[in-house]
């Protein structure tokens, strides 16, 4: 195809574009690539989720947490895991692609440190650029930063193009920490963007974060595949009103979650007395809680991320919400692609110069547009259908 008619098929009335979304969580538990099919333009984009792919971090992983964690590290160590990390996002992507090529590729980066108006999301995106031929967004928070909000939740603009229906949902990601978006229902002529302005959305608590450091405290594993051990726990009745009160509190800040907020002092305290299994299904219903109460009048609840992989905190949910219950796989993106699908929406409206970030979620001073750039050098010279 000549770069002309590829500039129409990208541009014109009917553009089609091949967007890969990135995304690597503060759970660290692997790195996310989504290709993503996208038919129009701005808010009136169609997107459809074509396949995914994961991998482990591998050895930067170890470099990754002990940032997250504050551990000084020099300038060297630094730099050398973000040429690890951009390259172990050249390897999936390439994978991912299986020889096609995309129009553009959006990467949310590592957040090594969130306490607005102080944010980090580490990624270097000028050597994936130039390695896959293709342009490169990323840092998509620092321009709702800039304007005085918290640059998250970011996911609550992708997740009204992806998952909106005629009724309300809450599309809740079981994420590091939990974050929901309450979707309005869309009545049959109206545009998403007449509705965008009714969107709300915000960080609840720590959810994997407390999850994982029960089985890391408790069970001396990295996490509790499926939440077996939880299942077969009970409720410690003295344990769960003082973690309902930690993540409460964190569910009515009005803010974005980030480091400090991981609540893993809960699980140091109760981990000698309260068995594991009980530690766990305690934390699972003390989740469950605070999205009960944050989930406003949304019919359904859409879950998504690694703890939805989780039984017993699905089970709690839905026996704390009392609403139908299903998850983003139902609606044709897998549980573990949501958050990357979303950066693959997300890197096309940044194309498109829309803002993807709302001031009624994130408390920003005015909606602008957002990403850092980085082209290849030879995008002429590109292959493409």
């Amino acid at each position: 195809m000549s770069d002309i008619a590829r500039d129409h098929a990208r541009t014109g009335p009917d553009a089609r574009r091949l967007v890969v979304g990135c995304m690597t969580g503060t759970s660290l538990d692997g790195l996310d690539t989504a290709l993503v099919e996208i038919h129009g333009r701005g808010l009136d984009m169609r997107a459809s989720f074509i396949r995914g792919l994961s991998r482990g971090l591998d050895d930067v992983a170890g470099t990754l947490r002990r940032m997250a964690d504050q551990v000084p590290l020099t300038s060297t160590e630094i730099a050398g895991a973000m040429l690890v990390f951009t390259n172990l996002h050249a390897q999936t992507i390439t994978e991912l692609l299986a020889g096609n090529h995309a129009d553009l590729i959006c990467v949310h980066g590592q957040t090594v440190c969130h306490a607005p108006p102080v944010s980090w999301q580490m990624f270097n995106p000028t050597p994936l650029a130039q390695r896959l031929n293709t342009p490169v967004v990323c840092d998509l928070r620092a321009a709702d930063l800039s304007a005085g909000g918290q640059g998250a939740p970011i996911t609550p603009l992708a997740d009204l193009m992806l998952f909106a229906d005629t009724h309300p949902r809450c599309v809740v990601n079981l994420g590091g920490f939990c974050n929901m978006t309450l979707l309005p229902g869309i009545v049959q002529g109206t545009s998403r963007a007449n509705t965008r302005h009714l969107v709300r959305g915000f960080d609840v608590c720590a959810c994997n974060h407390v999850l994982d450091r029960v089985a890391r405290v408790a069970l001396q594993r990295p996490f509790d595949a499926g939440g077996a051990s939880a299942m077969t726990g009970r409720v410690d009745a003295d344990a769960l009103p003082e973690l309902i009160a930690a993540l409460g509190a964190q569910a009515g800040g009005g803010r974005s979650l980030g480091t400090g907020d991981e609540a893993s002092a809960w699980v140091d305290r109760h981990a000698g007395r309260v068995s594991a299994s009980d530690l766990g299904a305690t934390a699972c219903e003390a989740i469950a809680r605070c999205i009960a109460d944050r989930a406003g009048d949304a019919e359904s609840i859409v879950l998504a991320g690694g703890g939805a992989k989780n039984l017993a905190l699905r089970g709690a949910i839905g026996r704390a919400t009392g609403r139908r219950t299903i998850d983003t796989a139902a609606l044709g993106v897998p549980i573990d692609m949501r958050e990357a699908a979303c950066m693959a929406v997300l890197g096309a409206l940044c194309e498109d110069r829309v803002p993807i970030t709302l001031r009624q979620i994130t408390g920003a001073s005015t909606e602008t547009v957002a990403g850092v750039w980085a082209f290849p050098s030879r995008l002429s010279d590109r292959g493409g259908t």
